[in-house]
């Protein structure tokens, strides 16, 4: 596990850009794992500086999400779809046909679960992007997730509905479940890159890197994974 402390937000984002950056242009054909909230946003638009300005590729691209909520259409302006088009896909130029997350809206979740770990087995992502919940969830893989855990129906905890609150007018409006990739899957990733940032995330940060392994700490689990970067700001890495 590789730990790059930046001064701030501004400088991590840059840094896990140029990262993600590198992937493509070694591999136009690559898999790309995506994440949203906000602590990917600054790394989404240096990415899409980078196509402005450098015209790097997305054309052959294809991109798998990390999770979706459950009863929000692609259309919502709260869903993950909506955000990923809103904050990267339409700046890279990227083909949305190559473009997947789980279908929130869909009649059978169950059914969505396993059609979207079967197209997991085909799209094996060629670098994963994490944030980290004040928790330690990765994805929405909440504590007391199974490590062998594959693509499935989370219900969020308070603290998780709490954090994605200021998102929503209201905590009522936050929806209380989300489809989400599972631990294994995360895993599976050639490698990882997790952004994290603030003094609220610091305890988290500790207990993954230098903490034991435990489903108690979801994100501890990249301690096993043999390509994990985690680019930090210095608020974040403050107990490390």
């Amino acid at each position: 596990m590789k730990v790059i402390i930046t001064e701030n937000y501004e400088e991590m984002s840059k840094k896990a850009a140029e990262i993600i950056i590198s992937v493509v242009k070694n591999n136009p054909n690559c898999v790309l794992g995506l994440a949203t909230g906000s602590s990917p946003i600054g790394t989404y638009q240096n990415m899409i500086k980078d196509h402005k300005e450098n015209g790097t590729s997305y054309k052959n691209v294809s991109t798998v999400n990390l999770d979706e909520y459950v009863g929000l259409t692609a259309d919502h302006n709260q869903s993950y779809a909506y955000f990923m088009r809103e904050n990267l896909f339409k700046g890279i130029e990227i083909d949305m046909n190559n473009t997947n997350l789980p279908c929130g809206s869909a009649k059978d979740l169950q059914a969505e679960c396993d059609r979207y770990n079967a197209l997991l087995e085909t799209k094996t992502q060629d670098i994963q992007v994490l944030g980290l919940g004040s928790n330690g969830h990765i994805g929405f893989n909440e504590p007391g997730t199974p490590l062998s855990s594959v693509t499935h129906i989370v219900d969020l905890t308070e603290s998780t509905i709490k954090d994605n609150s200021r998102l929503f007018n209201s905590i009522d409006e936050v929806p209380r479940q989300a489809l989400s990739m599972g631990i294994k899957n995360i895993m599976q990733a050639k490698s990882i890159i997790m952004v994290v940032s603030g003094k609220n995330k610091a305890e988290a940060v500790k207990g993954m890197v230098k903490g034991e392994i435990t489903v108690d700490l979801p994100a501890s689990v990249l301690q096993l994974h043999p390509n994990v970067t985690i680019v930090c700001d210095k608020d974040a890495a403050s107990l490390l």
